[in-house]
């Protein structure tokens, strides 16, 4: 659907190549669905440098460290013209990497990351204002070139194939982990 897609489906391929040629080496391929939240202790969490992802660039405003996050596009097709995404708690997150791991052995697998449910950026921005109490300032900016209007994950095949069974679901749940970890860190890692 658009560069970022297509880069991730042609190393897919490019892996998928590689097994044909050699049978010892077997992927099992993971399609992560919005990676959010923290480990419990809070010592592990989301700190990159450009940030571009929803939960800490809005979870950076709550924290002062930014005047207001950036909405991309208010008139897609959905229910408040926000995109909608499925996000994944870490947790489960490395779950599912433990669960495939130890099924390589069987198959080289694809498996969808996600909860297979969305929530809308406008939704994010207010279970964040919840989460944390503070006020986040939002602001509209265009759409960004090839977002779809809603992605989803369909997690049906890593539930029946491998037993994975997600245990941090709910939106609040991701937020509270990341915000607790943001106060803990407030210059990310470079503490």
């Amino acid at each position: 659907m658009n560069p970022y897609g297509r880069t991730k489906l042609a190393a897919e391929q490019l892996l998928a190549d590689l097994a044909t040629a050699n049978p010892d080496f077997r992927p099992v391929f993971l399609r992560y669905f919005n990676a959010a939240g923290s480990d419990p202790d809070g010592e592990l969490g989301e700190d990159h440098a450009p940030e571009t992802h929803l939960i800490p660039n809005v979870l950076r405003v709550a924290a002062a460290q930014a005047g207001h996050v950036d909405i991309f596009g208010e008139d897609y097709n959905t229910p408040d013209g926000t995109c909608v995404r499925d996000y994944i708690h870490v947790i489960d997150l490395a779950e599912a990497h433990m669960l495939a791991l130890n099924a390589l052995e069987k198959s080289s697998e694809i498996y969808n990351l996600g909860y297979g449910s969305g929530y809308s950026v406008a939704e994010v921005v207010e279970m964040a204002r919840q989460v944390t109490k503070r006020w986040i300032s939002t602001e509209a900016a265009p759409r960004r070139a090839g977002d779809p209007p809603v992605l989803i994950a369909s997690p049906d095949k890593i539930m029946r194939d491998l037993g994975w069974s997600p245990r941090h679901s709910e939106l609040d749940s991701i937020i509270e982990s990341a915000w607790r970890w943001r106060l803990a860190h407030p210059n990310g890692y470079e503490e």
